[in-house]
Order: C-alpha cells, then sequence, then structure tokens
C-alpha cells in the first residue's frame, strides 16, 4: 500500500473514531453543564492542567518518541527491535505513572490549595491519580501502532473509552437518583478513571492475544535496557518541552478564574465562566478538529519514514497539500459556526454567553486545525526543539492577554489573545516550513 493511500486510510479511520467520540463527549458535556451547573463545570475543568502535566510527564514524549523509532525500524525492516522497544517503553511508563500518582495523592490538597487555588480540587485529584497507569499502558501501545501506521486498534481503544467514561458517569448518577445520593462533579473525574482503565486493558489484550505479543514480552527484556537510552535520548527533550508547555498552561487556566475577579467577578461567576469557555465554547470549536488531529497522528512517523529515506520533492508535496486541505475545512467551520454559533449556544448549552465566545472564537479555526498538522510536520523531521519554542511563544502570547487583557477586557481580551496565538504559530510554522523545503532541495542540487 502506498504512503498516500496509508495516509488516507489511517486517517479515514482515526477521523471516523474521532467524531464518534466528539459527538459523544458533545452531548456529554452538554449533560455535566445541566447537572452540576456551569460552577461544577468550571471545577471540572481546572484539574485538567493538572492531568495534562502529569500525562505529559508519564506518557507523551515516550509516545511520540516510540512512534517515531518504530517508523523508522520499520522501515529498515528490524521489526523485532520495534517490538522491543515497545516493551522497554512501558516498562518506563508505567514504573514513572505509579509514581507520580502517588505524589499526587500525597500532595493533593497542598496543589489545590496553592497552586488551583481552589480547595474543593483536592478530592478531584486524588481521584484522577488512578489514571495514569492505565494511561501509560494506553499511550504506548497506541504510539507502537502509530509507527506501524495501523491505526485501527488505537481508534477501537479510544471509543471504547469515550464510552465507558460516559456510561460509568451516567450509571453512577442513575444510582445515586434511585438511592437518594447526591453525586458531585467528582463522578465525572470516575468517568475519566474508568474509561482509561477499560481502554488500556482492551488494547493490551489486544496485543497480547497474539502469539508474536507473547514472544515479545518473553525476548525483548533481556535488551530493555539497550533500548531504554535510546528512547529516553529522544522522549526526554520532547518530554521536557510538554511538561514546560504544560506549566505555562497550567499557569494560564489557573490564572484566568484570578483575573476574571480581578476585573470586577465574583468567585462563582469566574468559575462560570471559565467552566463556559473550556467545557462548553472550546469542545465546540474543536469539535471539527477531530479529522486534523488524525491527519497529525499519521503525519509524524510518515513524514519520519519519507525523511529516512531522503525522498525531498514527496516531503514537499505532502506538506503543502495537507496545509492547504486544512485552512480550506477550518475556513469552512469558521463560516459555519459564525452562522450558527449563537443557536448552538443557547439551544444545545442553554448558554447565550457559549453562544457569543463561539463566534469569536470562530476566526481561529483556520489556523488552529492547520497548526497541529504543522507542528507534527516539524516533529516529523526531528525539529522537535523548534517545535517547543514555536508552541512555548504561543502560549507567551496567551498568558500576556490573561495578565494584561483580561484585567481591562474581561474575558474578551483573553479571546482576542488566543486568536492573536493561533496566528503567531501559524506564520512561523509556514515560514520554517518552506525554508527547510527551500534549503534541503538546494542543498540535494548542489551535491549533485
Amino acid at each position: 500500500m502506498s504512503r498516500k493511500h496509508t495516509i488516507i486510510k489511517g486517517t479515514f479511520i482515526l477521523t471516523l473514531t474521532g467524531f464518534a467520540t466528539r459527538f459523544m463527549g458533545f452531548f456529554y458535556r452538554i449533560f455535566l453543564s445541566h447537572t452540576f451547573g456551569e460552577e461544577g463545570v468550571g471545577l471540572y475543568q481546572l484539574i485538567f492542567p493538572i492531568y495534562a502535566l502529569c500525562f505529559s510527564l508519564t506518557s507523551a514524549g515516550i509516545e511520540l518518541a516510540l512512534s517515531r523509532c518504530v517508523a523508522t525500524r520499520t522501515t529498515q525492516g528490524k521489526h523485532r527491535e520495534a517490538k522491543e522497544l515497545l516493551y522497554t517503553s512501558l516498562t518506563l511508563t508505567v514504573t514513572l505513572s505509579v509514581l507520580v500518582a502517588l505524589i499526587l495523592q500525597k500532595y493533593a490538597v497542598s496543589i489545590s490549595e496553592h497552586f488551583l487555588q481552589e480547595p474543593r480540587c483536592a478530592d478531584l485529584l486524588i481521584i484522577l491519580s488512578y489514571v495514569f497507569p492505565f494511561a501509560a499502558v494506553h499511550s504506548c501501545i497506541c504510539g507502537y501502532y502509530f509507527g506501524l501506521k495501523k491505526t485501527g486498534i488505537p481508534a477501537i481503544s479510544q471509543f471504547l473509552e469515550q464510552t465507558a467514561r460516559i456510561l460509568g458517569v451516567f450509571l453512577l448518577y442513575l444510582y445515586g437518583i434511585r438511592h437518594g445520593i447526591r453525586f458531585g462533579i467528582s463522578i465525572a473525574v470516575v468517568g475519566l478513571v474508568a474509561g482509561e482503565c477499560v481502554s488500556s486493558c482492551f488494547i493490551l489484550r489486544a496485543l497480547l492475544g497474539k502469539k508474536r505479543g507473547r514472544t515479545l514480552l518473553r525476548t525483548s527484556f533481556r535488551k530493555c535496557l539497550t533500548h531504554a537510552r535510546e528512547l529516553l535520548s529522544l522522549s526526554v527533550p520532547l518530554t521536557a518541552s510538554r511538561v514546560l508547555l504544560n506549566l505555562l498552561q497550567s499557569i494560564e487556566a489557573v490564572s484566568i478564574p484570578v483575573k476574571l475577579q480581578t476585573h470586577g467577578m465574583s468567585l462563582s461567576q469566574s468559575l462560570g465562566t471559565y467552566g463556559v469557555l473550556t467545557g462548553m465554547a472550546l469542545p465546540c470549536i474543536l469539535f471539527p478538529s477531530a479529522i486534523t488531529n488524525s491527519v497529525s497522528t499519521i503525519l509524524l512517523p510518515t513524514v519520519a519514514e519519507i525523511q529516512a529515506l531522503d525522498h525531498r520533492r514527496e516531503l514537499s508535496e505532502l506538506i503543502h497539500k495537507v496545509t492547504y486541505s486544512c485552512i480550506f475545512l477550518g475556513s469552512i467551520c469558521c463560516v459555519s459556526l459564525l452562522s450558527f454559533g449563537k443557536w448552538i449556544g443557547a439551544v444545545l448549552f442553554h448558554s447565550p454567553m457559549a453562544g457569543n465566545y463561539i463566534i469569536t472564537l470562530a476566526w481561529m479555526c483556520p489556523f488552529l486545525y492547520t497548526n497541529n498538522t504543522l507542528i507534527s510536520m516539524i516533529n516529523g523531521i526531528g525539529k522537535t526543539t523548534l517545535s517547543f519554542f514555536i508552541n512555548s511563544a504561543g502560549l507567551g502570547i496567551r498568558i500576556a492577554s490573561v495578565f494584561l487583557l483580561i484585567p481591562v477586557l474581561g474575558i474578551k481580551g483573553y479571546l482576542w489573545g488566543l486568536l492573536a496565538s493561533q496566528i503567531c504559530v501559524f506564520l512561523v510554522c509556514l515560514a520554517y516550513l518552506e525554508y527547510y523545503i527551500h534549503t534541503t532541495v538546494l542543498n540535494r542540487a548542489g551535491r549533485r
């Protein structure tokens, strides 16, 4: 199968699953907002910076490094080494995730009071800590399959995760109603744990259900230390970048309610506004990005493979086609959200505020959807440090808008900061990729 067909097939599978899970998640958000209110959703969203930070520390970097290493090994015909790399990554991530879970449980109260500045988040963080060992297994095996450009098993596991998450919360809610128990937003965090538990069990069973999977576990342990050095050399810069970026994102997320209070809102109003923005408006804006996220997932190992084969013209064509397609998709979504944003907020979320935010955020769709793929291609050619600095610059603009614009303009200042950051990332990524294509083609011509 050609690379073009592989990309199309993989993108189709992941996009189909992505739309299904986002469609489910869209109505799940509506259920949460109606059941627990805007303030409850705000509390729930407030723990996600910690979630993202811990996941980046334990799994995200190794997953990307594993995907790139597996893609390179399979291109070279070294399938056995690719399997050994998977076992090594599982050992590293599961060990680290257990340590992180224990630390988070011990310091949940301190993190809630001093960092999140909301003591009610302590119980949510304790429940959240049980997610990470399961997430480590899930992410590593997904990275292995993505490196092979096989998306079927990861797609099914993603769907099962979302299904288990929503079904678990809904069943707990029904149980509470029948027995007169009033559950808080903490059951949504229980849903996160249930989703990761089910998906990790499924994907591990899918791997070990085959004979070659059991052989992997017997033979790869002897070479675990050898492959650990390679994985860590690639994953540590990626992990450091993701951790630093998530620290910045955490500062951004925690500071939004605080600065909204500086603007004149009460604590309840600031949490409600934050919940509407992050729990209703942004998920709506990100809904069509299931397509571009799927493309990004497939692009990283594909670009690494093309680079290993030194097919520069093919890489240039791929970059241009993907970029134009994402801009076109983003433009269509922008027009659609501008037309129906107020209706979505008023009818689906019962929140006119959400409709206003959707209309403002719609302008960043062409840039937001394209940036995911551009960053993935930059990582695919091995420029992970550059992608870190580009993302940091975009986050810097957003954080500046939180501290400088929100106290003066309210939440609108942050929305315009989001738009400015996406435009900045888009222009820098596009400029670098054009420079990379131009210089590599010239260098190749000079060698001739």
